[in-house]
């Protein structure tokens, strides 16, 4: 799908944490998803920090070995606004079964044909996590990259999400610090100076702290286990793990069992 195409928006009803805007814009970006130099670049940079980090914690957590060829083999595993299956695909590489899902139909329709040219088993499906908790379905392992920054109630959000996650299991949660600095780097410096993202994909009001993620997990019976920020080097043009949370950050919360 090009830019000038008409935009295909989604069928399923309106859900609590739903922003009909976020899912459109993302929608006229659908056909860029897999471009390592278009406007998602800036994702397919980040991508091995996000994919390590989910890696060592869930392989520590269930008691794998990371260097074996599918260390996720027989744990299902939810990728929530999934775009075009950036992580979906090596998660379903490390072997786990991928249950992948966004509300954008042309999202989900890149998404699948990119896997199955990969001849990858992925279940794509144009969905909210609303519907996936109604159906009653449970996970192992539930990826909210880069997602809750854009959702209308947050906690609401958060809560929807924990009831689908098995006791024992994981939540992995990328998001936006709220700082000055955050400003000044995820949007005057990622959108207008460097143009790593197009003008207007971040909203700075929207993004979470730590302290906030922290109440919302909490709240929906979920403890936080770990945090860490993500810097990016000019001189490498690499991303890499920090403690500065300033800006991006993971964090990984487990269900107690």
């Amino acid at each position: 799908m090009s830019r000038d195409e008409p935009l295909t928006r989604p069928s399923q009803p309106t859900s609590p944490s739903l922003d009909p805007e976020e899912v459109a814009k993302f929608s006229r970006l659908a056909a860029e998803w897999w471009d390592p130099h278009g406007k998602f670049s800036v994702l397919h940079a980040f991508n091995p920090v996000r994919l390590a980090y989910i890696r060592d914690h869930a392989t520590a957590r269930f008691a794998r070995d990371p260097n074996l060829p599918k260390p996720l083999k027989e744990l299902r595993l939810l990728d929530i606004g999934c775009g075009g299956g950036l992580l979906a695909e090596p998660m379903a590489r490390l072997g786990a079964d991928v249950v992948a899902i966004d509300p954008s139909n042309t999202n989900i329709a890149t998404a699948t044909v990119h896997a199955e040219e990969a001849g990858l088993a992925i279940d794509y499906r144009a969905a909210t996590a609303e519907q996936v908790a109604a159906a009653g379905e449970l996970f192992d392992i539930i990826l909210n990259m880069e997602v809750i920054e854009h959702v209308i109630d947050p906690a609401a959000f958060v809560a929807v999400c924990a009831d689908m996650l098995k006791p024992g299991g994981l939540m992995f949660i990328a998001t936006l610090n709220r700082t000055l600095k955050s400003f000044a780097f995820a949007i005057i410096g990622a959108e207008y100076v460097m143009g790593w993202l197009p003008r207007g994909t971040h909203h700075w009001e929207k993004f979470i702290t730590p302290e906030e993620l922290d109440r919302f997990l909490g709240a929906a019976g979920l403890r936080r286990c770990d945090i860490a920020g993500v810097v990016y080097n000019p001189l490498t043009g690499a991303w890499a793990r920090s403690r500065d949370a300033d800006v991006n950050y993971m964090v990984v919360a487990d269900k107690p069992a």
